[in-house]
């Protein structure tokens, strides 16, 4: 049996009696090739989500590195609000890593898919549920909840899968996650998964899902899982993570509250913010027609769009942009029309007079290919074409 050292800070649990959130930004989302956050970065991003109100920060993998093991102690010295995550390997030293980073929640993890046990752990089902159980019992052992996630779940046999998680469970597991690791399943498999899952567990255990978006499904993938009957999310902010990353956090979030009418305790109107900071510290353009926080999630430039969303948003916004801390932009270009102008114009001070309206409309379609981005500093260069011709025009 391992013998463990002295336990950790001890720290009350947080209730929470809605979709819990699991922002896994600062472990899974930093994995991102070529992405290298110092610990400054890391603490600065995590007093963020704190404020965000994410129930739970995985701060890193203690065993890892240096920065990943002061992340979790420093991160669980400083938030007020989450519970900090240590991530480990199902052995005793990755175990002891994240019990010394002081981690309210020892989430230990192996795989279980035949194709990791065979090529990558070199185990048999029997000695993965064996480890499985013992590391369990060992993170337990330090007096803090453990999460169980077996890795590669969605590609493993789901008897065993089953059978793995009963097990855990009965090791003292507070909450299992099911993790779509590479990326492989559809919102109907999803959804089927987490309900077999969930009809073999006890109806009280906590279901966590963990999805990778390699063909495009990550978000719509978690969605399904908490139709299944999962009551927790793992994400990151702006979909940052390995490979082509995770299941957004301002996606997942925002679909709970919108389209599903379930509650989460994030703090919605900081959710732009939030996906500035990440994305700055990551070093990461952010794609303009990123959903929910891309610049142009609540921008308008057709002439129908325009002015349907002056005389109602509803028209053409599915939510209001102040809702998650975003801004409406009404952009101009080929395809403006009339209202667009007046508003711009309106907005930069100027008097949308009939023939100003209809002068820079003209120009801004002329110029609109050739200058890719019509800008405000643009609009304002043909204001003054247009005041200067008017004053070549009018008599001595």
């Amino acid at each position: 049996m391992w013998e463990r050292r002295g336990p950790p800070v001890w720290r009350s649990e947080l209730i929470v009696a809605r979709i819990r959130v699991f922002d896994t930004t600062l472990r899974d989302g930093e994995q991102m090739a070529g992405v290298e956050l110092s610990l400054d970065d890391k603490i600065e991003i995590a007093k963020a989500l704190d404020e965000l109100r994410v129930d739970l920060i995985e701060a890193g993998f203690p065993a890892s590195s240096d920065i990943d093991f002061k992340s979790v102690l420093f991160t669980a010295r400083e938030v007020s609000h989450a519970k900090v995550v240590g991530l480990a390997r199902a052995n005793k030293r990755d175990i002891d890593m994240a019990a010394e980073a002081e981690a309210h929640v020892i989430h230990v993890f192996i795989a279980t898919s035949d194709i990791h046990m065979k090529y990558k752990l070199r185990m048999t089902r029997e000695e993965v549920l064996q480890r499985a159980v013992e590391a369990v019992e060992y993170a337990k052992s330090y007096g803090v909840e453990v999460l169980f996630s077996a890795e590669d779940a969605t590609r493993s046999d789901r008897e065993f899968l089953a059978q793995v998680y009963r097990a855990v469970i009965e090791a003292g597991a507070k909450y299992i996650n099911i993790p779509d690791t590479v990326g492989v399943m559809l919102p109907w498999e999803m959804e089927d998964l987490v309900r077999y899952i969930r009809s073999k567990l006890p109806p009280n255990v906590n279901i966590d899902v963990h999805c990778h978006n390699d063909f495009g499904m990550a978000t719509a993938n978690t969605i399904a899982a908490v139709r299944g009957g999962a009551n927790g999310v793992q994400v990151t902010v702006n979909g940052f993570g390995e490979r082509a990353g995770n299941a957004a956090l301002e996606e997942v979030v925002a679909t709970l509250h919108f389209k599903m009418g379930l509650k989460t305790n994030i703090r919605l109107e900081k959710l732009y913010e939030v996906s500035r900071l990440v994305a700055a510290k990551f070093g990461i353009k952010l794609p303009p027609n990123k959903p929910i926080v891309g610049d142009n999630a609540f921008a308008h430039e057709a002439g129908i769009h325009v002015h349907g969303v002056l005389s109602n948003p509803l028209t053409y916004e599915p939510i209001p942009p102040e809702a998650v801390g975003a801004k409406r932009r009404i952009v101009l270009g080929r395809h403006s029309g009339k209202h667009a102008v007046e508003y711009v114009l309106k907005h930069l001070g100027y008097d949308p007079t009939p023939d100003l309206v209809d002068y820079v409309l003209r120009r801004v379609k002329e110029v609109a290919p050739y200058a890719k981005r019509v800008t405000e500093d643009l609009v304002r260069k043909i204001v003054e074409e247009f005041l200067a011709e008017r004053t070549t025009r009018t008599p001595m």
